[in-house]
């Protein structure tokens, strides 16, 4: 992560901005020898990044941080992502809601699913999905069905393939 301490003082050896060293060292590389070749575009420039600098490192941090958790896959799963201000920019993983981890076994499963398969998606407790299962079935989106080994299962039958028994399960 950047700092902002090494930023200014990267701006201030650098002729006050002038060379642009504090852009290099953001990842700026492009304005970076925009500002070498140009003293700063003129010291404007230069005095621009003086007063913008702490906007422009908390910017890095979110291309930085944003980056390496795309790169490692982070962005696939039962999380999103979102862009933080509280001082530094970072990126904050949220939880996905327990109806829409539902709904995805449930379009994978082809409709049929149980609580320990939403508890595991959505890194609830079994209670937890259990409570948010009966709370759709109490809406009318989901039935409770029981298999020949008398396991109970939760359908949503408009993601069902057919409205077929669950003896074929």
């Amino acid at each position: 992560m950047y700092s902002v301490g090494i930023a200014y003082l990267l701006w201030l050896v650098s002729g006050c901005g002038a060379l642009g060293f504090h852009r290099f060292y953001l990842g700026k590389i492009p304005t970076g020898i925009l500002w070498m070749c140009t003293g700063g575009l003129g010291m404007i420039g230069a005095i621009y990044d003086f007063f913008t600098l702490p906007g422009q490192v908390r910017e890095a941090n979110f291309r930085h941080a944003l980056f390496n958790e795309t790169a490692m896959g982070y962005h696939h799963g039962a999380a999103q992502w979102r862009k933080v201000h509280d001082g530094e920019a970072r990126v904050v993983k949220e939880k996905e809601s327990p109806e829409r981890s539902i709904l995805k076994i449930a379009k994978e499963n082809k409709g049929v699913l149980t609580a320990s398969e939403v508890a595991l998606a959505a890194n609830i407790s079994i209670d937890e999905a259990k409570k948010a299962l009966d709370t759709l079935v109490s809406k009318g989106f989901a039935e409770i069905r029981v298999r020949k080994s008398g396991t109970l299962v939760y359908t949503l039958p408009e993601l069902m393939d057919t409205d077929s028994p669950l003896e074929d399960f």
